[in-house]
């Protein structure tokens, strides 16, 4: 996400020209490529796709078509358009740090610089009682968003509890956006288990009274990255990785203590692959131990050592998600080469764009006014993420084609094979080869297909290929991604 002293979209620009794990090759196809798809390359079960709810869902987490279309395979109707449903299968909430009351003469103290739907509002919002049934917590805070998330759960999404930032009663200068050094830690020392305390007292709530089981609870959001600061435009908090550790033994026992013993504990949402990497192998034992799953932003773009973060994880025993992931091309090439890439090299077992609609052109699927709540236009992002989520389905099992320009998933049940590919060279024709899996049937394949580069396909569906003899010969446009669908697979 955006952050205050810290130019996402200059990191971005400076990652687009740097290859991710050094020499892995350009992510382009060389002229009229073959790609072999071999079952053997099987790298586990596919367990979805999400999103982040704020802020996009403070500000229109109450509406049903919006639900319709990020968390639905539906064909949904948007400004008179009819847009295709994303499926996603994951829904984020972001716990805020946000109120306005008073606490013994303190107050909140808010950044100059953001926006009001990006302040986020907590519900423990006096320090002087922990009973989630006293006054000192607000259960009616941030509506918005816990209706978004209960569309969501409703609409068959699992979920996961983040926070950008602890309360600001918690942060050291009382300002959830940061410190004034934006390297200092911002979370006080002695409220580690406060913290801790908020986020599992608020699973427990989400579960008896909102109908939602969060599978993993993550105490922070890029912690370990020096670009929240006082004067920033968002939630966030600096927590060094010492502080990380004793903030996640602190979860671990207040999840427990709310008789959620079965939530796993997920960490550490680093900003990048490589900085991830070095969080987690700074853990001890018992600190790994406690953490089930590890997220990962993709704020390297193209760049960054997937292979090792997804092999030191991997090691572990760990489930590993890629939770996070913006860029500012409204195209949506930059989206598929980095996810493409992710396949290739992190492995991840799930998949979440950070924010779905986005008020700065490029950075979400639908563009919006936050301060007046207001939805505008429509991205090509958003056709080119359906190529992938449409298709790509919790239980597939995920194909590494040995390319940074496709990936391949297989449903066994229904002897499916689906490939998605994305073209950023020439005009050329992909053939793929399926010639290692059992049966291949000749005949009708379909593909779908989107036009990154000015007007044309938008998640257009063609039936025009086939399969013969075990290959499949596509032709691609410049600028295009497409998804290809084979029935009658059998490994």
């Amino acid at each position: 996400m955006d952050s205050p002293g810290f130019s996402r979209r200059a990191l971005l620009a400076a990652a687009g020209v740097t290859v991710a794990g050094g020499a892995f090759g350009t992510g382009v196809a060389g002229a009229d490529a073959t790609v072999g798809v071999d079952p053997a390359a099987d790298q586990g079960a596919w367990e979805g796709w999400g999103t982040s709810l704020a802020w996009w869902a403070n500000v229109f987490g109450d509406r049903d078509d919006f639900a319709d279309l990020f968390f639905t395979t539906k064909t949904v109707t948007y400004n008179g358009a009819s847009l295709p449903g994303l499926g996603m299968n994951i829904a984020r909430y972001n716990l805020g740090a946000s109120s306005w009351n008073a606490v013994g003469g303190e107050r909140m103290v808010a950044s100059p610089n953001i926006p009001r739907f990006k302040q986020i509002e907590g519900f423990w919002q006096d320090w002087n009682n922990e009973d989630p049934n006293s006054a000192a917590w607000n259960w009616n805070a941030d509506a918005k968003q816990r209706a978004a998330l209960v569309k969501a759960t409703q609409r068959g999404a699992m979920s996961e509890l983040f926070a950008n930032s602890p309360m600001w009663w918690m942060c050291v200068n009382h300002n959830p956006s940061g410190a004034a050094n934006a390297a200092d830690n911002n979370l006080q020392s002695w409220n580690h288990r406060q913290h801790a305390l908020h986020l599992a007292v608020t699973a427990r709530r989400a579960r008896d009274q909102w109908g939602v089981n969060f599978r993993t609870v993550d105490p922070f959001n890029e912690p370990s990255s020096n670009y929240w600061h006082a004067n920033g435009t968002q939630e966030g908090c600096h927590i060094d990785a010492t502080t990380q550790r004793s903030v996640l033994a602190h979860m671990r026992t207040e999840l427990d203590r709310q008789g959620l013993t079965g939530t796993w504990i997920s960490a550490s949402d680093e900003t990048s692959y490589d900085l991830a990497r070095t969080t987690w192998n700074s853990f001890d034992s018992a600190t790994k131990g406690r953490v089930r799953q590890v997220n990962v932003h993709g704020y390297q773009g193209l760049s960054g050592r997937r292979d090792l973060l997804g092999n030191d994880v991997r090691a572990s025993g760990k489930v590993l998600w890629n939770s996070e992931h913006g860029d500012s091309d409204g195209s949506g090439m930059m989206t598929a080469r980095c996810l493409l890439m992710d396949f290739r090299w992190l492995k991840p077992t799930a998949w979440c764009y950070w924010q779905v609609m986005d008020p700065t052109a490029g950075w979400g699927t639908i563009r919006y006014d936050g301060n007046a709540g207001v939805a505008g236009a429509v991205e090509t992002k958003l056709y080119v993420l359906a190529q992938f989520t449409r298709h790509i389905r919790p239980g597939m099992r995920i194909i590494n084609t040995g390319v940074d320009y496709a990936v391949a998933a297989h449903d066994s049940a229904a002897r499916r094979l689906v490939i998605v590919a994305a073209n950023n060279g020439a005009a050329q024709t992909l053939t793929f080869d399926l010639s290692r899996f059992g049966t291949v049937p000749n005949g009708t394949a379909t593909r779908w297909s989107t036009l990154t580069s000015g007007s044309g396909d938008r998640y257009t569906r063609r039936t025009d290929i086939s399969a013969n003899g075990k290959l499949v010969r596509v032709p691609f446009a410049a600028g295009a991604v497409q998804t290809i669908q084979v029935d009658g697979v059998v490994r």
